[in-house]
């Protein structure tokens, strides 16, 4: 079997001296000044980069000006024009130059030297995640032999490594030429090793299938795609591709002289039916069997394209004549035809195809299309799209002569070829893409500052941050990062975060996982503030009842507190008042009996009062609103008999009634609010407690007041308290029911600065 690999050089990384500043200088503005910007770009581009390129080498020992020269040659088949190949040479000669956007930029424009320069970084970022790759993967190689790295995390790290490849190559793709020169410049890397009969290194053959060929197939560049995927493949398996080469090569001159007897015998019929077609055999690509094999559990012989032949006509109307003709003649295999004219394949491919068996029974395939489907299926966007010299937008816009439409196409591909290979949202999602200083990626929301690339990398490097370097300048936490940049993190030994990463105003963070670590730091120092003041609280009660001996285990237990530290947090967060405490500690009482509870008679002509509660299944007892929890309509309600003071009316998830409960549980019984209004008696007013937790800053008092005077609710009592920057405030308000409270409560979160609003 003929190899089909051509010798190339290769796109990794290359030595040599680099030319003087004054020679680089010298070139740039005799090219200048040879021939004006619009013209022979192409010729101006290589005279610019021979001297820069022609005594260079790549680390496979390859001349650079020899692959720059291959790439141009792929390029002109994929149909770029001069302008885009021009940009190959000025891409690779930016490598050798101090300043390469103002050098580029005088000489051929600011269009090409954008150019140059972003897809010379995007370059070098792949190369470099590509080596951490490497290495990481051998770290976790190593591990997973010591068995200390399961092999599923193993899977798990490498797929997300290889997305975040692929979502960087998008993050510098909203122009194409960059993926076209990244096309490019890939496939010449692979026909290089194949022709040396050398291996690249693992990664770059994974990205090559997995990334690089899908996006040429998305884009329709069948010919980059079938020759890329058929390389790699070679590559990462190169026993199974030995096997299908092997099979395919033994019965080679039987097959090629049946497709060319049928190929003759159709060619010939078609134009005694004065259709102008062309019959050609069609090429039978490697990789393209392996996955139709694997995907439908095939063996070798069951493969119907082995054999086939494309039939190219002038007009869609001569393809359907062709069907005809072809099913008349032949036996055609029904679930094997797909009309991708009719319903074009996502990214524009159409075409017939259509699977016959002849008088012997073998099988092949059948493409019929036109000229210019199958000049869309050759070359896909590159035949339709003219990139000019000088842009009129630049390297953010995608430069064509074509119209506003065509561009949406091209980036609807490259959205579709995202959303096929990763599952993500789309191409033009609000993330960046930056470097650690060991070249791993992170992803990060864009406007993300050095803050959240901390958090990103570890939740420990982020609440020591202090400073931050980006491509080695110091710059202020809350500066943007942008695509590319390496971020280098300056951090303490210990320390936490700051309370002004949390205002939004001053923009340290951006991303919303470094926002939930920042707040939990926070919590959990609130935490450890409430249990000491709960500890406080709780050790001063016990002295005054002269318990100090009693286990504090055993108390919160009794309480129905797992450990001694939560019930101190209840206490110090006031959600267990001492009350509660306190009657934990004395002796259980009796049940009271029936008369002890002192009942309400009610007059036949008395009404009861708006808001008042009534006992379920029993007359009108003596009721009163707990202080600990302050209920009000229509908050879900439960009642305690107490003790000469009738029933206590707590919220259902009171924390003292929790624990009253736990405790007599044969005391609880079930209340409700009466829901009557008798005519001319003014609403009843309920006192409820709101708790502010919020960032101290001056006017936060008069900002949360200015609410609840806005709403009309009367405050009739305020407790605040300041905290290490933390302002802990107690609204006391009256409303006619709890429905009042949630409103204004939403209303309070609004405040700038506020971090939790809720009812005591």
């Amino acid at each position: 079997m003929t190899d089909p690999f051509a010798p190339a050089p290769s796109d990794s990384d290359h030595t040599g001296a680099r030319p003087s500043e004054g020679c680089v200088t010298a070139i740039a503005a005799a090219v200048a000044a040879g021939t004006p910007h619009s013209a022979n770009a192409l010729a101006r581009a290589r005279a610019f980069a021979e001297p820069l390129l022609a005594n260079e080498t790549l680390d496979t020992g390859e001349n650079i000006l020899a692959h720059v020269d291959a790439m141009v040659d792929i390029l002109a088949i994929m149909g770029g024009t001069p302008e885009m190949q021009a940009a190959a040479y000025l891409v690779y000669a930016c490598q050798h130059l101090n300043r390469p956007h103002e050098v580029i930029a005088k000489a051929f424009g600011d269009n090409f030297a954008q150019l140059a320069v972003e897809t010379t970084k995007l370059v070098q970022l792949q190369r470099q995640a590509r080596r951490k790759a490497v290495q990481v993967q051998a770290q976790r190689e190593a591990a997973l032999q010591d068995g200390t790295l399961p092999r599923a995390l193993l899977s798990e790290l490498d797929a997300s490594q290889t997305e975040n490849v692929r979502k960087m190559l998008l993050a510098f793709s909203r122009d194409l030429r960059v993926v076209m020169l990244r096309l490019a410049s890939r496939l010449q890397t692979l026909r290089y090793h194949a022709a040396a009969k050398c291996l690249p290194e693992a990664g770059l053959a994974r990205e090559s299938l997995h990334i690089f060929a899908p996006l040429a197939n998305r884009l329709g560049i069948w010919q980059i795609k079938w020759e890329m995927e058929d390389l790699a493949f070679r590559f990462l398996e190169p026993d199974t591709y030995k096997h299908i080469a092997r099979l395919l090569d033994e019965k080679r001159i039987e097959r090629e002289s049946h497709v060319e007897q049928v190929r003759q015998q159709l060619e010939h019929d078609l134009r005694e039916h004065s259709i102008a077609a062309s019959v050609e055999g069609r090429p039978k690509h490697i990789y393209s069997i392996v996955k139709k094999m694997r995907g439908k559990a095939l063996d070798f012989n069951q493969v119907f394209d082995i054999r086939a032949l494309r039939v190219v006509v002038p007009e869609i109307d001569d393809c359907y004549g062709v069907l005809a003709h072809v099913h008349a003649h032949f036996n055609p295999v029904l679930e094997e035809f797909d009309d991708y004219i009719a319903k074009p394949k996502p990214n524009g491919y159409q075409s017939l195809h259509t699977v016959v068996r002849d008088a012997q029974g073998r099988a092949f395939e059948i493409q019929i299309r036109t000229q210019s489907m199958h000049d869309h299926a050759e070359h896909g966007v590159a035949a339709h799209w003219a990139y000019k010299e000088a842009g009129q937008k630049g390297y953010a816009g995608v430069s064509a002569s074509s119209d506003y439409d065509a561009k949406i196409a091209v980036l609807r591909q490259l959205l579709d070829w995202q959303r096929d290979l990763s599952g993500a949202k789309g191409l033009f999602d609000d993330c960046i893409y930056v470097l650690t200083p060991h070249a791993a990626i992170v992803e990060l929301p864009t406007g993300a500052t050095p803050v959240d690339f901390a958090y990103a990398v570890h939740t420990t490097l982020g609440h020591c941050c202090r400073g931050a370097r980006v491509d080695g300048a110091m710059v202020t936490l809350n500066t943007p990062l942008q695509n590319g940049q390496t971020v280098e993190i300056i951090a303490t030994k210990e320390g936490g975060p700051s309370r002004d990463w949390l205002n939004a105003d001053l923009g340290y963070l951006v991303s919303h996982r470094a926002k939930s670590k920042v707040r939990a730091w926070f919590n959990a120092l609130a935490q450890e503030e409430n249990v000491a003041r709960g500890r406080d609280a709780v050790e001063k009660l016990l002295q005054r009842e002269g318990k100090t001996a009693l286990r504090l285990d055993d108390l919160a237990a009794g309480l129905g507190y797992p450990s001694a530290p939560a019930l101190f947090e209840a206490v110090g967060k006031e959600e267990l008042t001492l009350r509660a405490v306190e009657q934990q500690l004395k002796p259980p009482e009796p049940l009271p009996s029936p008369d002890e509870v002192v009942l309400k008679k009610a007059r036949s002509e008395d009404k009861p009062p708006s808001g008042s509660v009534l006992v379920v299944g029993m007359d009108s007892l003596l009721t009163q609103l707990a202080r600990c929890c302050k209920p009000a309509p229509p908050d879900d309600i439960r009642g305690f008999v107490t003790r000469g003071k009738g029933v206590s009316i707590h919220r259902s998830d009171c924390g003292d009634f929790a624990h009253l409960a736990r405790k007599h549980p044969d005391r609880v019984i079930d209340v409700q609010w009466s829901g009557h209004k008798g005519k001319g008696v003014e609403a009843a007013f309920y006192p409820v407690d709101v708790a502010v937790e919020a960032h101290d800053r001056q006017g936060l008092l008069r900002d949360i007041s200015d609410v609840f005077a806005r709403e009309k609710i009367n405050v009739t009592g305020v407790q605040t308290q300041s905290v290490k920057g933390v302002a802990w405030m107690t609204f006391t308000v009256e409303v006619t029911d709890a429905l009042r409270v949630s409103r204004v409560m939403s209303a309070v979160a609004d405040v700038p600065g506020v971090q939790v609003v809720r009812r005591r």
